[in-house]
């Protein structure tokens, strides 16, 4: 992969941004390498969690400048070629809802710049933390056009709508300790280390737990956020009745009174339908 290096260990994946001369742009080669590694550890049953960090001073600037020359065309000469528009954004708004979607909880820590379609991509995220030098812009605005890859769907899922408004109309910077205060980020650190290995940390203790049950905390924390409470309730029974692992429950009973790690099955691997 040109754009990223993964590693897996003990059942955490750590993806990296790697291209950090670049300020890790966001090219079609970036979608693609990104696309196949979530499909990869979807499908997958190694990790069970995944950190995403970056390189170099920012974290990415946001699209790359590839995109709107030719690389991916956006071509509005005609209404039919403005409809096109839309499944074009289709295509490209799947990567990241991969993000979302995975079967396991996404960690981004987040240093420099986290830039226009870093912003989308942070914001599929399950937890954000980041160095106290980040900072968060939607820089659509300033070039004159609509942040349309998830940014202006999610982020007011995770700060206050007027908030939003103001960094969506304005292209300002929303700094790392404004970001730690509205929620956008769960903590600060001080350097790259101290922030990957935070990162890393969390990640082993996710992954110390039954896979099972943190694949249902993620389908049920998501599906709370769209449905009201009443609905959301009733989908965790259907969900509880349906994952219910009494082995997993008494295995981490066992554990905990002896004080030892737990042992728990991995999710089960799977292939595409359409591939069989």
């Amino acid at each position: 992969m040109q754009h990223f290096k993964l590693t897996i260990d003990q059942h955490v994946a750590h993806l990296q941004l790697a291209c950090p001369d670049q300020m890790n742009t966001m090219s079609p080669q970036f979608w693609r390498e990104l696309d196949e590694v979530l499909q990869n550890l979807h499908r997958g049953n190694d990790a069970r969690a995944l950190v995403i960090s970056s390189t170099g001073k920012h974290f990415t600037a946001g699209m790359s400048l590839d995109v709107f020359s030719g690389a991916v065309s956006l071509d509005d000469k005609d209404a039919g070629s403005r409809a096109a528009i839309f499944d074009k954004l289709m295509d490209m708004q799947v990567t990241f809802n991969r993000l979302e979607s995975l079967r396991i909880p996404v960690i981004a820590c987040i240093q420099g710049g986290c830039i226009g379609g870093g912003v989308d991509l942070i914001s599929a995220c399950d937890i954000r933390i980041a160095r106290q030098d980040a900072f968060f812009c939607i820089q659509e605005i300033n070039i004159g056009m609509v942040a349309d890859l998830g940014t202006l769907q999610r982020l007011p899922k995770l700060i206050p709508e007027g908030i939003v408004r103001e960094l969506a109309y304005t292209g300002r910077r929303l700094q790392a300790q404004r970001a730690l205060a509205l929620g956008l980020v769960n903590e600060l650190f001080e350097d790259q280390d101290a922030l990957v290995n935070a990162g890393l940390q969390m990640a082993r203790e996710i992954a110390s737990k039954p896979p099972v049950a943190i694949w249902g905390s993620k389908q049920a924390i998501q599906y709370a956020r769209d449905h009201s409470t009443e609905d959301a309730l009733k989908q965790m029974g259907w969900l509880q009745s349906g994952i219910w692992d009494t082995q997993a429950v008494r295995e981490s009973v066992a554990a905990f009174k002896e004080k030892r790690g737990a042992q728990f099955a991995p999710l089960n691997k799977f292939d595409r339908f359409i591939e069989n």
